[in-house]
């Protein structure tokens, strides 16, 4: 019988609210005092129902809710033959939490939407080669899916055949198309706006990204931030307070009908409801636009940084380095290119990569004796050749004579100081090639690094394991307040730890993997990360496909999600202190008006919460 009242709940406030009309209407129209009362009994009872249920539930688990202060009040009300005032009490509570309702759902709007876009069937291939429909969970990995032009991509895989434009809003935030060829990566929910595109089915099911980023706006939503756990903490020893604060009234000035009218007023709604709303709707907009939040109680901490720390490679840079300057020191280079593509071919080194693209086509010869020198470079022997091919450090342990050169000299310090990273080559003990690679930096990266310091940021960072020059020209680029070089994992997180020491309130920005030492140590862990499962595993916040211009409009949401917080604190406890104010310093107040506003601060604080469903940074 609980559970069907409490199910009906918002028919008892419809007819609650009917009655209520009725009763007013036959008082001043049809000047009827006995329906008038009826109706208004009615109502009263209806209303209290569903209420009275919910404060003994409370109880029964020994907390004092705000249910059980209302049922006290509108029971009492009752008792005093108040009828009026009980009927309305009731009425507005129980509207009020519809209303709450209501609009606390559209707040969840965007975990709610990211769920409708997950995709429900694929055309699987068969055994037979042709493709037919088949559910989403009867996928496998490995299985062959064709999409077709405004299909949604129904798994994480890669391209075999086929071209396509995707718009991967639903991952990155950004609803530019991306064109897709073989190999490349597709993810699940992206939709595939024009082009037919075969792909092999890699991950499946909640192992996707875009079953990650779901399972992920949901928890974060569902925990709760330490000004949560506080105010649940208040509200258990508040709630009890107001009601012996009534009793005591009711004892020194024998007025039941200023007891209960504290009982009323006292509600703590709007505090109960003020930072949740808050923090489900920073959350969304951050899920909307490319930004994972993991809990509520990231939002407090990233709020309050003021050192960002940055990784270099795919961070500040694009992460994919190519050759930005060469030296050859032979007339006739084409022999030696060709060694030195062949050692670099047994290599899955970016430089590597970077070296070989620059060659383009070559002879390649047989490879033998493969030595990679740690921290170093390779040495191998080529066609009879003893080949080397790495650092300055390399070089000299090779024993290749680079001070007899005063032109290498010049030319090694030139290609530092311009950024390069150095790969040098050298062919039976003499050097013969020297290239200068370059990471390019990010496009933009200046304008929204400039963007975090407009918010407070006051230190910018740059770790880096990459020579002190080519460290020092990224950060004179970009304006950043320090630039270390030659630093390995554990080094960066010893910085991390020294700048904590000195009161620094510190956040790491890497790639996931490398720096997950740094990313777990930071007080706010940030992986730049196409949704990869060690980026979304080891942070705190998600950067979705290394998109590193969401950075500044994650730290200016959770800024104002944390001040939306502080204002909804401040509203709920000033319209209670008003509320009892009120009650004994003026003749206006009584418990329907007190009711009315209270409602009225409960849906103040949640649409206040809802303006951060649509926060954009400003320029």
């Amino acid at each position: 019988m609980q559970q069907y009242i409490l199910s009906k709940k918002n028919v008892i406030t419809v007819i609650s609210g009917l009655l209520i009309v009725l009763g007013f209407f036959s008082h001043f129209v049809l000047e009827n005092v006995g329906l008038s009362e009826w109706s208004l009994i009615i109502a009263s009872v209806f209303g209290i129902m569903p209420i009275a249920i919910q404060a003994f539930q409370a109880m029964k688990v020994k907390v004092i809710s705000i249910d059980v202060l209302v049922s006290i009040a509108a029971i009492g009300a009752l008792f005093i033959q108040n009828y009026e005032e009980s009927a309305i009490v009731t009425f507005l509570f129980l509207f009020g939490h519809y209303l709450e309702q209501r609009t606390l759902n559209q707040t969840r709007s965007a975990i709610k939407g990211l769920t409708e876009m997950a995709p429900e069937s694929a055309l699987k291939q068969m055994d037979n080669g042709e493709f037919e429909e088949v559910d989403v969970d009867d996928i496998d990995e490995g299985d062959i899916l064709l999409v077709k032009t405004g299909a949604k991509v129904p798994v994480d895989g890669i391209v075999l055949t086929g071209e396509g434009h995707i718009n991967e809003a639903s991952i990155t935030g950004e609803a530019v198309p991306v064109n897709k060829l073989a190999d490349a990566e597709v993810f699940a929910g992206t939709i595939l706006e024009n082009g037919t595109i075969q792909i092999r089915a890699d991950r499946v099911g909640e192992d996707t990204t875009f079953g990650k980023i779901i399972e992920l706006v949901e928890e974060a939503q569902d925990s709760k931030s330490e000004a949560e756990r506080f105010i649940d903490r208040f509200s258990k020893y508040y709630t009890p307070a107001v009601l012996v604060l009534a009793i005591v009234v009711w004892a020194f000035s024998q007025n039941i009908e200023l007891a209960i009218t504290i009982l009323v007023l006292g509600c703590p709604g709007a505090l109960v409801i003020g930072v949740p709303v808050s923090n489900v709707a920073g959350i969304g907009n951050g899920a909307r636009n490319g930004v994972l939040l993991k809990g509520s109680e990231v939002i407090q901490d990233f709020s309050n940084v003021d050192t960002i720390v940055f990784d270099k490679t795919g961070t500040l840079t694009v992460g994919n380095p190519t050759v930005a300057a060469t030296e050859l020191y032979e007339k006739d280079s084409a022999e030696t290119l060709g060694y030195l593509a062949s050692v670099e071919r047994e290599s899955d080194h970016p430089l590597a990569k970077a070296v070989l693209n620059q060659i383009g086509e070559t002879n390649f010869y047989p490879v033998e004796g493969t030595e990679v020198v740690k921290g170093g470079g390779i040495v191998s022997s080529v066609a009879g050749h003893r080949v080397a091919v790495g650092n300055v450090a390399l070089m000299e342990k090779e024993n290749v004579t680079l001070s007899l050169s005063k032109k290498v000299q010049k030319d090694i310090k030139r290609f530092e100081q311009q950024g390069n990273s150095l790969v040098l080559t050298a062919v039976d003990g003499e050097l013969k090639v020297l290239m200068g690679i370059r990471d390019q930096v990010r496009p933009g990266v200046k304008a929204n690094l400039q963007e975090l310091k407009d918010l407070g940021v006051k230190n910018l960072v740059v770790l880096s394991g990459d020579n002190q020059g080519t460290v020092d020209v990224v950060a004179g680029e970009l304006g950043l307040t320090e630039a270390h070089g030659h630093m390995l994992p554990e080094d960066k997180s010893a910085y991390i730890g020294k700048l904590q020491q000195r009161g620094q309130i510190v956040a790491f920005v890497g790639d996931g993997v490398n720096d997950s030492p740094s990313l777990a140590l930071a007080d706010i862990g940030i992986a730049m990360g196409s949704g990869t499962d060690v980026a979304i595993e080891t942070s705190d916040v998600v950067l979705m496909n290394s998109n590193f211009s969401n950075l500044p409009h994650a730290l200016g949401l959770v800024k104002a999600t944390a001040n939306n917080m502080k204002q909804n604190i401040v509203i709920s406890i000033g319209v209670v202190l008003v509320l009892l104010t009120s009650v004994f310093f003026s003749e206006w107040m009584n418990m329907s008006i007190g009711m009315l506003v209270h409602e009225g601060s409960i849906l103040v604080v949640i649409f206040n919460g809802m303006r951060l469903m649509k926060y954009k940074l400003k320029s």
